[in-house]
C-alpha cells in the first residue's frame, strides 16, 4: 500500500482512498458521539449552514468547535459529550480542520475518518479493502499537526503490521502544538475545553468501529461502520 501524507492544500486531486485525520478534536468527538448511540454526523460547510440544517429537522444536535455558539448544542468537546444525549440523533458538525479536510476529499471512492479512539478500526479496514494507494490528510495546521500526522503514521504502521505499539505515536501527539494550545485555553479559562479533552484524543482503540463517510442526499455524511 503506497501511502502519501498531505495537508489540505496539498489536495490537487481526488484521492481515490482517504483517511482523514483529525484528533483534537473533531473526530474524537465524532467517534465518542457513535460510540454514544448517534446514528449519523453530517458535515456542514459553515456554522449558518450547521444552525439552518438543525432548525430544518427537528431533532438534530449541532457541533462546533471554538467557544460555544448561540444556536449550537455543543462546542467541540469528547469529555463534555459524554453528558448529552445523542442517542439515535443526527448530528450536525461544523469545524475549522475535521469536517473541511473531509468535505476537501468527498469525492474519494473510500472516505474515511479517523483518530487515535477508531486508529484500529480504520487501519483494518483499510486491511480488508486493500487499496494500492492511500492518502492520509493532515487536517491540522494546513498539514502541520504533528498529532494528526502521528496518528495518520500511526495507522499506515498499523495497516502493515497490526501489532505496532501506539505509544510513540500517541507520545508526539501528547507533545504537540495542539495539545498545547489545548491546554493553554483551559487554564485560561475558555469556553468549549475540558479538563479530560486532550486525554480522551490520546486514547488508541476506545471504539471497534471505523467511520465512513459518503454522500447522502446532497451531504456529506458520516456513519460507523464494523471493522470486522
Amino acid at each position: 500500500m503506497r501511502t502519501t501524507f498531505t495537508g489540505v492544500p496539498g489536495l490537487s486531486s481526488t484521492p481515490e482512498v482517504a483517511v482523514v485525520v483529525d484528533v483534537m478534536r473533531a473526530f474524537t468527538v465524532a467517534a465518542w458521539a457513535f460510540g454514544r448511540g448517534a446514528e449519523r454526523i453530517v458535515f456542514a460547510e459553515t456554522l449558518d449552514e450547521a444552525l439552518d440544517l438543525k432548525a430544518r429537522h427537528p431533532g438534530w444536535l449541532a457541533f462546533q468547535d471554538g467557544p460555544v455558539v448561540p444556536g449550537f448544542d455543543l462546542a467541540n468537546s469528547p469529555a463534555q459529550l459524554r453528558s448529552l444525549d445523542v442517542a439515535g440523533r443526527t448530528v450536525v458538525q461544523k469545524t475549522t480542520a475535521g469536517t473541511t479536510g473531509a468535505l476537501a476529499a468527498a469525492g474519494a471512492r473510500l472516505l474515511l475518518c479517523a483518530s487515535f479512539v477508531v486508529a484500529g478500526a480504520t487501519a483494518a479496514v483499510l486491511r480488508r479493502e486493500r487499496p494500492a494507494a492511500v492518502t492520509f490528510v493532515v487536517t491540522g495546521e494546513d498539514g502541520r499537526a504533528e498529532e494528526d500526522l502521528a496518528c495518520a503514521e500511526y495507522i499506515a504502521r498499523l495497516v502493515a503490521d497490526g501489532s505496532a505499539g501506539a505509544e510513540p505515536f500517541v507520545e508526539r501527539a501528547r507533545d504537540s502544538g495542539g495539545a498545547a494550545r489545548l491546554a493553554e485555553g483551559l487554564r485560561l479559562g475558555w469556553e468549549g475545553i475540558h479538563p479530560e479533552d486532550v486525554p480522551l484524543c490520546l486514547e488508541t482503540d476506545t471504539f471497534p468501529f471505523a467511520m465512513v463517510a459518503g454522500r447522502e442526499d446532497g451531504h456529506l455524511v458520516l456513519r460507523p461502520v464494523d471493522a470486522g
